[in-house]
């Protein structure tokens, strides 16, 4: 088995007074992934280690960390991608950090709340269920493909700078159900979006799109929402 080197990023504010990085040395399976080889390191040399995982396939968004300066999820990056060590590991940027890799994610969850992430519909309900045609399916695109891992908007210079910026996942669900057809609320939502916290504090530097571990485009969701606010302003 191949041996790795890691240098990840530690944190305790407990007991530090300012964060370090720590090398572990790992002897690693061809197929593993940067989340296989953390949890090695946490159940045989290093207890302490704190990180967040749940599914370990790419559904759940727990495990969204940076790998060598590149925002992504632990359990879908290869080793085999990375040529060289160390393999630097961080927390997301932009965020508190609790412990290590442990992020508080409490913002970005606020602000997803801030744009009603939900169908909202008061007609009365049909006998079996809301249908939608294929083309009114496909106004959504792939933003239903969202599994709100952050790792967007933590690349995101806006959210940096602005604490109470939306950020890009927040705009993109807001997306997702502005444009679904079934939806009536974004008479509800538009307050949350149309402000400088909100679809024009994004400046299209396009990190998000290129950080998202789903090929999901929020910058041209954001596009396509700006341009329906001032449609409905004319």
């Amino acid at each position: 088995m191949p041996v790795r080197t890691f240098k990840i990023f530690r944190f305790n504010p407990e007991t530090d007074k300012k964060p370090y990085y720590k090398t572990y040395e790992v002897d690693c399976e061809p197929a593993w992934t940067v989340l296989d080889a953390l949890i090695q390191i946490k159940g045989y040399q290093d207890g302490t280690l704190t990180f967040r995982r749940s599914c370990r396939h790419g559904i759940c968004g727990s495990c969204a960390m940076q790998v060598q300066g590149l925002n992504n999820l632990a359990c879908e990056q290869q080793l085999t991608t990375i040529p060289r060590d160390p393999i630097v590991i961080d927390p997301l940027p932009g965020f508190e950090i609790y412990k290590d890799l442990v992020v508080n994610m409490d913002p970005f969850y606020e602000a997803l709340k801030r744009v009603k992430p939900w169908l909202i519909n008061d007609d009365p309900p049909p006998a079996t269920e809301w249908l939608q045609s294929p083309a009114e399916f496909a106004l959504m695109g792939t933003s239903i493909a969202c599994i709100l891992c952050g790792a967007c908007t933590s690349s995101c210079p806006s959210f940096w700078n602005d604490g109470e910026y939306l950020g890009p996942a927040a705009l993109l669900k807001a997306f997702r159900y502005t444009f679904d057809t079934r939806d009536k609320g974004f008479e509800q939502r538009v307050e949350a979006l149309d402000n400088r916290h909100g679809l024009w504090r994004c400046h299209k530097i396009t990190n998000c799109y290129h950080a998202c571990p789903k090929d999901l485009n929020p910058t041209e969701a954001i596009s396509k929402l700006q341009r329906k606010v001032v449609q409905e302003r004319m």
